[in-house]
């Protein structure tokens, strides 16, 4: 990465950090041609495939993400529909709450920004499902701008190479960002390929369960493999399960509702889910959430 010329009395550019290079060589001969990564992307299709990510497989999130696009490929689109047409859109992605913020986002795009996804960190913090990491990412990925941006997968990579830990710690703390700022380049633009360069070697060199180590770019500067790749000893780690439980049973639930075309009679509901005590739990639930609602003594709809 060139470094800009600087005079004798200028102040010198900051040192590249030493794992900088190695990741983004690599990158430019790894990266998945993924349709939110393309040059043509738009903002939008960013920030959806941001919402869709979280916490659910790529592979999973492609079709998906393409379809939500040609169908609503602006903010706008979307925002002139229903939520309930969101909700229906987003299939069987999971944590469906995520279409009601994206939607929610999509109109205070349209209401406070003519209908343009902001560059601006601040004014993406401030739409509605938008955190840190979501923030960074969108400004980083979709307009070039420099941020330390801390997903799972870039901080497991931080955390082994440059801490010598197996993984990060439950949350981000002041001290991990600070140390992943150590490596961000000072150009705005490498640094924004150097964020998404980490995040597609933890995603499939530097995995979780099963790092692929002799395919690392930095494995001889690692820290965590200089120190003998000693096993994490931290808090436990929460594993997620399904079967059985309440997400299992609201994914049914709206399911019945995602597959009709109108509202359904709480009969179609009994039978996706024959525990009846968990199932009103969960309607109630689904309906606290806004992704359903009562429009009748025993007939219920999506918003």
């Amino acid at each position: 990465m060139p470094v800009p010329a600087t005079s004798s009395a200028a102040t010198p550019p900051a040192a590249v950090h030493p794992v900088v290079d190695p990741v983004l060589a690599w990158y430019d001969e790894h990266q998945r041609d993924l349709p939110w990564r393309r040059s043509e992307a738009s903002a939008w299709s960013v920030m959806v495939s941001e919402f869709m990510l979280q916490q659910t497989p790529v592979a999973r999130v492609i079709p998906v993400h393409n379809a939500w696009l040609e169908r609503w490929p602006t903010p706008a689109d979307l925002a002139a529909e229903p939520t309930g047409e969101a909700v229906r859109a987003w299939g069987r992605l999971g944590y469906p709450r995520r279409a009601l913020r994206l939607h929610g986002a999509a109109s205070a795009i349209v209401a406070d920004h003519h209908g343009d996804v902001p560059a601006d960190y601040d004014d993406l913090r401030r739409l509605p499902g938008v955190g840190d990491y979501t923030a960074a990412a969108i400004a980083s990925f979709a307009y070039g701008r420099r941020h330390v941006v801390l997903d799972t997968n870039v901080r497991r990579v931080l955390a082994r190479a440059l801490s010598g830990t197996e993984f990060p710690s439950v949350s981000v703390t002041r001290a991990e960002r600070d140390l992943a700022a150590t490596a961000l380049p000072e150009d705005d633009a490498t640094a924004a390929t150097w964020s998404v360069a980490v995040m597609e070697l933890g995603a499939l060199v530097c995995t979780a369960a099963a790092p692929r180590c002799e395919a690392c770019p930095i494995v001889d500067l690692c820290a965590w493999t200089a120190a003998g790749r000693p096993p994490y000893d931290g808090p436990p780690r929460k594993s997620q399960t399904w079967a059985g439980t309440d997400r299992q049973c609201r994914g049914r639930l709206l399911a019945v509702l995602r597959d009709s075309e109108g509202p359904v009679h709480r009969s179609r509901l009994e039978a996706a889910w024959h525990d009846a005590v968990q199932r009103e739990r969960c309607v109630a639930s689904l309906i606290a959430d806004e992704l359903l609602v009562q429009v009748g003594a025993e007939v219920y709809a999506l918003p």
